[in-house]
């Protein structure tokens, strides 16, 4: 293997135990600290965000309902949908 085959490789092998590792958060459960630390892109203001608007809401009755949080949006959404569930099978 060259120096490229390896480097590729590595690359690779970081992502597939990244991926591995990646946790699915249950925003209707998980508190603001959980959110902030599990979910890629989502820092502890937005995961405070998540946390203030369920009390005050009730429970998401789907994960498109963040879209109803101030600050996240579509992109947003996009980015972080397959890390998050809302307990529901």
């Amino acid at each position: 293997m060259n120096i490229l085959q390896k480097t590729l490789f590595a690359a690779l092998v970081c992502l597939a135990v990244g991926t591995a590792n990646a946790e699915v958060v249950d925003v209707n459960s998980a508190d603001a600290v959980s959110i902030a630390a599990n979910v890629t892109g989502i820092g502890p203001a937005k995961a405070e965000a998540i946390v203030d608007y369920r009390e005050a809401n009730g429970p998401f009755k789907s994960v498109d309902d963040l879209l109803l949080v101030k600050g996240i949006g579509s992109a947003t959404l996009d980015n972080i949908r397959d890390q998050l569930t809302t307990g529901k099978p």
